[in-house]
């Protein structure tokens, strides 16, 4: 099945018959079965399926995290496909923002460090890392909580955090992956209005992966993936 972006928008994301296996043992599992759709330039997606769905693994392609068996997959103009592990690794640096469901922050950092982290792969100096990283917790909602470490906070507070690390970079699109999945209600809603405004603020592409349908509400379009094909898109009002 293909879907488009709609509204003729030129699209950031282009997947074309995706095919995506896992070997187990001797035995060849489908994950994936030529998947097509494109996704425009600020758009927030939400991608849900059941588990085994393919989900996550459609995340971590459009991610650059892993690589598709068969079809072309471009991304912000680059066919990632035919790139090298390090040159992979160097885009996704420069193009991806991650945003994890359980923060993965280092506990042994403040907030500022931790959002400092994703820039010590870049060429700025010590005063100018720690610049954007000030701004991005400013952008959350944090600037007050810089010198905490993770343990000093709220799970809603260390998540906000793990937002402003993924934006510290500039990426072209934010990939995440249960973004409130650890998370109480409140919350969960506090962390995806966040989302929301920084979509609508800033032109971020964001592509989250979640079984919550309530936190799907919050995106521009919904995509529903069942048993590794796309069963449908239904469009939202928060465009």
């Amino acid at each position: 099945m293909s879907a488009a972006a709609g509204d003729g928008a030129t699209p950031i994301v282009q997947l074309v018959d995706i095919v995506k296996t896992y070997r187990r043992g001797a035995q060849i599992v489908p994950v994936l079965s030529g998947i097509s759709f494109d996704i425009a330039a600020g758009e927030f997606l939400a991608l849900m399926g059941p588990s085994g769905s393919g989900k996550s693994t459609l995340l971590n392609l459009i991610a650059g995290i892993d690589r598709p068996d068969s079809g072309q997959l471009v991304v912000a103009g680059n066919d990632i496909g035919t790139m090298d592990e390090r040159e992979l690794a160097d885009w996704r640096a420069r193009n991806i923002g991650f945003i994890f469901q359980f923060y993965n922050l280092m506990p042994v950092l403040d907030a500022l460090e931790n959002v400092e982290l994703p820039l010590l792969l870049t060429g700025l100096s010590r005063s100018a890392r720690r610049e954007r990283a000030r701004v991005a917790l400013d952008m959350v909602g944090l600037s007050d909580r810089i010198d905490h470490k993770p343990s000093e906070l709220s799970g809603g507070q260390q998540q906000r955090v793990a937002i402003a690390r993924a934006l510290v970079t500039d990426p072209t699109l934010i990939v995440a992956d249960e973004p409130t999945g650890d998370l109480d209600r409140e919350s969960a809603s506090d962390v995806l209005a966040l989302l929301q405004r920084l979509n609508s603020e800033t032109g971020k592409t964001i592509v989250m992966v979640t079984h919550d349908q309530r936190a799907a509400q919050h995106a521009h379009a919904i995509m529903h993936l069942e048993k590794g094909e796309l069963s449908s898109r239904q469009e939202l009002v928060n465009a």
